[in-house]
């Protein structure tokens, strides 16, 4: 049997959507943060842990120095989803302007300005892998990411398309002490935590 493309479309968003309720009917009752990806849901169990937190508040507070009043630098929900492509992603931190907030349910992808993820000490490959392929996708301009394990990072920009899809054509790496440039914004790295 054949399936069409338009039945092959329905299947994965009704797939998806599926996943989405599940992880909602969850919510406050399940430990750790989901998170829903091509390849199905991503759950990591561990609570983010001081260094992993004390970071986001760091780069949080940087930030929001050097951007305009009309921006935020964001933490927490909701959620940024794309059903069309089946992704439902939670930034650790994301650059969003404060009329782009004022949405009932989830983030539209292209409103942010960046989404900037701290490296989790538990699921390192879900910031480092699956991420770098699925903000392009669903159209996040900027991607930074801040790793307290080995004290470096690094910055994607420029989405171009592929054949395997859309995906980062510049990445600038850095290493804690050094200046950090995320979009229009310079921030220092300098007194970023670490993993023990």
């Amino acid at each position: 049997m054949t399936i069409a493309p338009d039945d092959a479309q329905q299947g994965a968003s009704h797939r998806y959507r599926a996943m989405r309720d599940f992880i909602r009917s969850t919510d406050d009752t399940v430990p750790g943060k989901f998170e829903v990806t091509k390849e199905g849901i991503v759950h990591d169990m561990m609570a983010p842990v001081g260094p992993h937190e004390l970071t986001t508040a760091h780069l949080r507070k940087r930030l929001e120095r050097v951007m305009p009043e009309e921006l935020l630098a964001h933490t927490g929900e909701p959620d940024v989803e794309d059903e069309s492509e089946g992704i439902m992603r939670r930034p650790d931190l994301m650059v969003i302007a404060w009329d782009d907030m004022d949405v009932p349910g989830s983030f539209d992808p292209h409103t942010l300005i960046a989404a900037i993820e701290v490296v989790s000490r538990s699921n390192p490959e879900n910031d480092w892998v699956t991420k770098i392929r699925d903000y392009p996708l669903i159209g996040i301009p900027i991607y930074a990411i801040f790793d307290p394990r080995t004290a470096t990072g690094a910055v994607l920009t420029d989405i171009h398309h592929t054949p395997d899809g859309p995906r980062y054509a510049t990445r600038k790496d850095f290493v804690y002490g050094e200046d950090v440039t995320i979009g229009d914004w310079t921030i220092s790295t300098d007194g970023l935590p670490r993993y023990p």
